[in-house]
């Protein structure tokens, strides 16, 4: 069965070098907010290391001929921090990471805060997350960089647990609690929903399996994301998880016209076709006039096309 997709956009909360103000991209989200995109994406680097090369590495995590976008001097904003205030500004587009490197936080300490902004926000995180690649990342934090996925995992296993029990313990990975309390739990029923990063494999697989509300193909996977769905639903299946309830992230490539402009007429085609191979959550990047007031226009009439190309009759924000 077809789900009605959900049109997402990326808010850029990096800088190559320190801007005289972070406003204009608190503004761009409340522009986002008010002309009815459905949720906004933020990235996480918590330090950097000096061989940003290893990102165009996949088997360290990175992808495939990719280049970090800043240098190590790179101005990154904290994204929970972020998108709690961005809560604040915003009534109606959901917040997502995508991705926070969970493990570099402490288990208890990211279900407290996620918990917190869940609740601040009404009920509208959605928690991406992923290993990374940058193994300087983890040196930092004294974290193994080699056992990351194990660390992942043992920090989405404390965080269902506290969100989710209301008397909590846990034992396990070196971690053991008893009779633990901690209030308030998330709005959303059985906790934020955790949306898994990485390319189909057996690691990534069980993480969906146990974890995901959703998946956020990476690599070769979501450069040709209909064939990356097509191997992790059977996948899931053979693990004995209903792959139905999934919810995708991809990619909605912007068609552009011969001036470079984006021609959203066509863009909107793909929606539909999209939409029925699986994905749900559809992500696309037009440029923008630095304008407010236009910006936001131009925001509106993507959000028209979108909804009208997904058979959407839900109305816009008022």
């Amino acid at each position: 069965m077809t789900r009605t997709p959900h049109l997402s956009m990326y808010l850029p909360t990096f800088a190559a070098q320190g801007p005289e103000s972070w406003e204009p991209v608190l503004a761009l989200a409340a522009a986002m907010d008010r002309a009815g995109v459905d949720r906004l994406a933020v990235s996480d680097h918590v330090v950097f290391g000096e061989r940003l090369e290893e990102y165009a590495r996949p088997e360290v995590g990175g992808t495939r001929g990719g280049v970090q976008p800043t240098g190590p001097d790179g101005h990154w904003l904290e994204p929970l921090t972020v998108l709690s205030v961005i809560a604040g500004r915003t009534s109606h587009i959901r917040l997502f990471t995508g991705i926070l490197i969970a493990a570099l936080r402490r288990p208890v300490t990211l279900a407290k805060s996620t918990a917190t902004l869940d609740v601040l926000s009404g009920g509208r995180l959605d928690l991406g997350v992923g290993v990374g690649w940058q193994r300087e990342e983890y040196e930092a934090a004294g974290l193994d960089f080699d056992g990351r996925g194990r660390l992942l995992d043992h920090s989405l296993e404390v965080c269902q647990t506290l969100w989710r029990e209301q008397r909590a313990s846990y034992d396990g990975a070196g971690l053991k609690f008893e009779a633990i309390h901690t209030m308030p739990k998330p709005l959303q029923p059985g906790g934020v929903p955790v949306w898994v990063s990485g390319t189909v494999n057996p690691r990534v697989v069980r993480r969906v399996a146990r974890f995901g509300a959703g998946w956020i193909p990476w690599g070769d996977d979501a450069a040709d994301v209909l064939a990356g769905l097509a191997q992790m639903r059977d996948a899931l299946a053979a693990a004995g998880r209903d792959p139905a309830d999934l919810q995708v992230t991809g990619v909605l490539p912007v068609v552009r016209r011969d001036d470079g402009s984006a021609d959203l007429d066509r863009t909107m085609e793909a929606v539909p076709g999209l939409a029925a191979a699986g994905l749900t959550d559809l992500r696309v990047r037009v440029p923008l006039p630095d304008d407010p007031a236009e910006a936001e226009d131009r925001l509106r009439d993507v959000v028209v096309a979108f909804r009208a190309a997904a058979g959407r009759t839900d109305p816009l924000p008022s």
